[in-house]
């Protein structure tokens, strides 16, 4: 049985690993796989009135097709703005735009950038793996520090370890598990 204070402390590390596979989630969904997803533009921000707005809130982003994405802003002033975010945000992305929507076609993705792609996707694994080890070791410290100055017994140390790691391995195997679809997503022409 694991006392009290020591299941706080596992209970924590749980958030901040879930947190962390959560953001490589987030990060996953921002590259770019075969066909066009809205969410690839959730990283653009605009400036709008000074401001750097994100373009999900000064425009609805739609798929009409599988290889073309739509973005009709709310506020026709911000068409050349919303325009110019798209463009320098680093996505390889040439939108055009008829004065009403802007419509940004989506090139066929070369052996090579898949490649690439599938690589970004790796360094982006390594990094939420990284933050989840960093996670138990901090867990694990402080287990430590906790049971020397509780006086608890040193086996409730062992047991709250075996626990960390067990949620350590449940979420590194969710990062794999990510990883993997999204590498097979991308490689699918």
């Amino acid at each position: 049985m694991i006392p009290k204070e020591l299941q706080s402390i596992i209970k924590e590390a749980d958030k901040k690993m879930d947190e962390a596979v959560n953001y490589f989630k987030t990060e996953l969904s921002h590259v770019r796989a075969g066909k066009a997803q809205p969410s690839l533009l959730d990283g653009v921000k605009v400036d709008y009135y000074g401001s750097k707005t994100p373009l999900n809130q000064l425009a609805n982003v739609s798929a009409p097709e599988a290889r073309m994405l739509t973005v009709q802003p709310y506020d026709k002033s911000a068409l050349e703005d919303i325009e110019k975010a798209i463009m320098s945000a680093g996505l390889g992305l040439n939108p055009s735009n008829d004065g009403n929507i802007i419509r940004i076609p989506l090139p066929i993705l070369s052996e090579e950038r898949r490649k690439d792609l599938v690589k970004r996707c790796g360094e982006l694994a390594e990094d939420a793996r990284i933050s989840v080890r960093n996670t138990r070791r901090n867990a694990n410290d402080e287990i430590k520090k906790t049971v020397k100055e509780e006086s608890l017994p040193e086996d409730s140390k062992f047991e709250a370890e075996e626990e960390i790691q067990s949620i350590t391995d449940q979420h590194t195997k969710k990062v794999d598990e990510l990883l993997e679809q999204k590498e097979k997503e991308i490689m699918t022409v």
